[in-house]
């Protein structure tokens, strides 16, 4: 006999601030203790919630070897201090794996199999880079023209979409910008703070007077990436670093429009949502932020990986039974700003209600914790801008999109 959908709701979601990759407050932080920072987070919101009654802990990771191997979500449960009975699972959509868990947590309540999930995603660039420490693509990728695009670097294939989609250089960069200054203006506003969990860093230097080891904790509360002092002049200064040629005197042409500047910026963070179902709300007294409306992923041309969500959010949204009229928040992974210029142009997204804080370029793009952190930007979002329904969604490395939407209840 067939089970009854049931609703999911988001109960608690937080994130930790996000930092810069390798130079950042975050690059002597293990991922695993991010993420334990931020399922401690969200935990301290629902007080009430017995931690005996959460059955799974679901948690996306791009690259997940290293600090960041051993199935991290099982790890960090137990470090955060849940009990044994806390099961826990390690999921790779590469860009959407934070995403993709708050789904899949979401689908084992609606069908039943579970009351309360833990959904997130930790990702440390410092510490484990962009492809992993060993990349070794099967050599069948390059045996067949149609296949070569699996292995393309992520900045190759914004040049491919920049050129497809004609994009310019100045409109990049244009975008850019104004990812900083509405980073900027949501910090000072102070709008990030009901969505992020301070995490404090221990840095350890030696005394050479002493020959002892002085440790100093700060706690950091907001996002390092974005920048105040961007300028468009500065922007445009800026060399292209993913398409270009030389003269046969060596110098460079200057082709391509995809800089360091119109690009996500590499990071280390965490982020961790709590989902209920409808019988945990009322037995715990829990307070619903959100509902999980649904979710949708697709795959495209490897070589143009960042046109996913054009094929992702009409499938969401036909799933929800909503058009994009009904949105009043979108969350559009900046991966690059020739992609999101070609998903906001040609998907017809009104560019007043994407990504109103700022996107990846100015905020950072921590891989498979992008999904979870941004999730948790659009339910807080929802909620303190008195908006109904709100989407997350981006493009994924090998050629695929993903887009979910979440409703304010």
């Amino acid at each position: 006999m067939s089970k009854q959908i049931q609703d999911a709701y988001i109960v608690a979601a937080t994130r930790t601030p996000i930092g810069r990759s390798h130079r950042g407050f975050f690059r002597n932080t293990r991922p695993d203790d991010l993420l334990v920072a931020a399922i401690q987070g969200a935990l301290r919101q629902v007080p009430s919630l017995d931690p005996k009654a959460i059955e799974d802990a679901i948690i996306g990771c791009a690259m997940p070897e290293g600090e960041q191997g051993l199935n991290m979500a099982r790890v960090a449960a137990l470090l955060a201090g849940l009990p044994n009975s806390v099961g826990g699972i390690t999921v790779n959509r590469f860009c959407a794996s934070g995403l993709s868990a708050v789904q899949m947590a979401a689908d084992r309540i609606r069908v039943g199999e579970a009351d309360v999930m833990i959904a997130g995603g930790a990702e440390s660039m410092s510490m484990v880079p962009m492809s992993g420490n060993k990349p070794s693509f099967n050599p069948a990728v390059f045996a067949r023209d149609e296949d070569v695009g699996i292995a393309y670097g992520m900045g190759l294939t914004a040049e491919k979409v920049a050129q497809q989609w004609k994009v310019s250089r100045e409109a990049q960069d244009q975008f850019a910008l104004q990812s900083h200054l509405k980073a900027i203006k949501a910090q000072q506003a102070g709008e990030f703070t009901d969505e992020i969990t301070p995490v404090d860093v221990i840095d350890r230097l030696p005394n050479l007077l002493t020959g002892e080891v002085d440790t100093k904790t700060r706690t950091v509360k907001l996002d390092e990436g974005p920048r105040g002092d961007t300028t468009l002049e500065a922007l445009g200064k800026l060399k292209t670093v993913f398409a270009s040629s030389k003269t046969p005197g060596g110098q460079a042409t200057g082709l391509g429009s995809v800089t360091a500047g119109n690009s996500s910026q590499t990071s280390d963070g965490a982020g961790c949502l709590i989902l209920a179902s409808e019988k945990a709300v009322k037995q715990y007294d829990l307070k619903p932020l959100a509902r999980f409306v649904s979710f949708a992923s697709c795959g495209v041309p490897p070589e143009i990986m960042g046109i996913g969500p054009i094929e992702a959010i009409p499938r969401a949204l036909k799933s929800a039974g909503l058009t994009l009229a009904d949105m009043g928040w979108i969350e559009l992974n900046e991966a690059f700003a020739a992609q999101a210029l070609a998903v906001i142009n040609t998907v017809g997204l009104n560019p007043e209600i994407v990504n109103p804080m700022g996107g990846a370029i100015a905020l950072g793009h921590p891989l498979g914790a992008t999904g979870a952190i941004r999730a948790a930007t659009v339910v807080h979002a929802l909620r303190r801008h008195n908006k109904k329904y709100g989407m997350v969604t981006m493009c994924v490395g090998t050629g695929q999109g993903a887009a979910g939407i979440f409703e304010r209840v």
